[in-house]
């Protein structure tokens, strides 16, 4: 659990500490993956939903980027998602669950220097509805897709950030925070499995010109 200022997710982990297991290992590693789930199936009895949402990037030119960090950019971002999946199918279908992966606008369009984390969000996405295939009909499988989502305290957001976004505003961690329980209630979203759903303040619907 990361102390995230102004989401209340640091008061919300000491309220329900009880609720909380914390497992320490790398993300891509199967043992981490299956130690995860057992934690879970022994503490709760059932696991009714899987979130993947590790992700880092490592922005250089094309010519400095090592195989390796491609490698550590698509193993934490992608194999992740992948290990934790297989790990957790056999109590998911037991529960009727759902897996809800974080990809990225980036799976749509692209900054320069980004090709290691634009291909591991794109891979997110094929992932993600080949599970929902996979895994249908007891398992939900949907992606999100976050554009600019402002999770730093800190971070210093000018007027112009704000407006070059159609809603208005920069994104805020609720904002997927709330689609997420959405698409892991089976009530309310239990129709919509191998989806992308693409929160970003409608940037990528906005065609730009040079002044």
């Amino acid at each position: 659990m990361v102390d995230l200022p102004g989401t209340g997710l640091d008061r919300t982990y000491r309220r329900n500490q009880r609720s909380v297991i914390w497992i320490e290992g790398d993300a891509a590693d199967e043992q981490t993956a299956r130690q995860a789930v057992e934690a879970v199936l022994t503490r709760f009895g059932r696991l009714d939903a899987l979130v993947s949402n590790a992700g880092i990037m490592i922005r250089k030119p094309l010519a400095q980027l090592t195989l390796a960090e491609w490698h550590k950019v698509l193993d934490t971002n992608l194999t992740a998602a992948f290990v934790l999946a297989r790990a957790a199918e056999k109590p998911l279908r037991a529960a009727g669950g759902s897996i809800v992966t974080i990809a990225s606008t980036r799976a749509l369009m692209s900054e320069p220097n980004t090709e290691s984390y634009s291909a591991s969000k794109g891979g997110l996405v094929a992932l993600s509805h080949a599970l929902a295939i996979s895994l249908a009909p007891e398992v939900r499988v949907n992606a999100i897709s976050p554009g600019w989502i402002a999770v730093r305290g800190n971070e210093q957001l000018r007027r112009k950030d704000h407006l070059q976004h159609p809603a208005g505003r920069v994104g805020r961690p609720e904002d997927i925070a709330e689609i997420v329980a959405f698409l892991l209630d089976r009530e309310r979203a239990g129709f919509i499995t191998g989806a992308n759903f693409v929160v970003d303040g409608g940037m990528t619907r906005k065609m730009i010109y040079e002044e």
